[in-house]
């Protein structure tokens, strides 16, 4: 029993209480620390927004008609776009950041054993977010570039916009970058026993539901694309299951 009560007073002590202004102030501080962080990724991204939009073209002119090219509608609609560019270049290049921050964030409400997975938190989520961007960018876009110009006929002919364009992919890629956090998230989660392999896995049959419902609100209105979105998605939460059960918190008897 005293052991119990020693444990559990080191465990109080390891919390951090804060008042809800300090937690607004703290808020702020992570906040600046990450506009920071974008601002300098904006600054080098760009420099070379011109070659980062190559990139970005090169799995729509694979599959591109011969002689069709993207063409803008307005003046000042090709330096905007080399600004978004430019912007989600500063994005993820401050990404490691902006997961820093936010676990600093909440770093208070842990306690001192938790509080060591901050650079493998880190370190992971920036991972999983570059494997969901690679995934879209490798594996997605082709296919449904190809899938989108197959409409095309002797009466119906493409006219790609380079706005519509940049707005399509940059969505595309963000939206498999957050959804390839669901793993990490499970881990950390049910490190710090927020969430259980079981509990997940009996939120299965309403978790299909909302997978399906996020892929049809992240991507454009087809079948097609929602598919692609929500079967990795599926795979990811059986990940998340699994992973959930081998590193979740294990339970102490009272």
């Amino acid at each position: 029993m005293e052991q119990l009560k020693a444990k559990a007073s080191g465990m109080a002590q390891d919390l951090k209480v804060m008042p809800f202004m300090e937690h607004l102030k703290e808020l702020r501080t992570r906040l600046i620390h990450s506009l920071i962080a974008v601002g300098v990724g904006f600054g080098v991204a760009y420099t070379f927004s011109e070659q980062i939009f190559r990139v970005l073209l090169l799995p729509l002119l694979k599959v591109m008609p011969k002689g069709l090219k993207l063409v803008y509608t307005g003046l000042p609609e090709a330096f905007l776009v080399y600004l978004k560019v430019g912007l989600i270049g500063g994005l993820i290049l401050a990404s490691p950041v902006v997961f820093y921050e936010i676990w600093k964030f909440i770093e208070p409400g842990l306690y001192r054993e938790e509080r060591r997975y901050a650079i493998p938190f880190v370190l992971a989520a920036s991972a999983f977010f570059a494997v969901g961007v690679t995934f879209a960018y490798f594996v997605v876009f082709p296919f449904g570039f190809k899938y989108f110009l197959a409409f095309s006929n002797e009466y119906i002919q493409p006219m790609i916009s380079v706005k519509e364009f940049l707005g399509f992919s940059i969505k595309m890629l963000f939206a498999f970058g957050v959804v390839f956090e669901l793993p990490v998230f499970a881990f950390f989660f049910s490190k710090v026993g927020i969430v259980t392999g079981k509990q997940l896995a009996s939120f299965r049959r309403y978790a299909v539901v909302i997978i399906f419902i996020v892929a049809a609100i992240l991507t454009p209105p087809d079948v097609f694309s929602q598919s692609l979105m929500a079967v990795p998605l599926l795979f990811l939460y059986e990940a998340s299951i699994v992973v959930a059960k081998v590193f979740g918190k294990k339970t102490e008897p009272e």
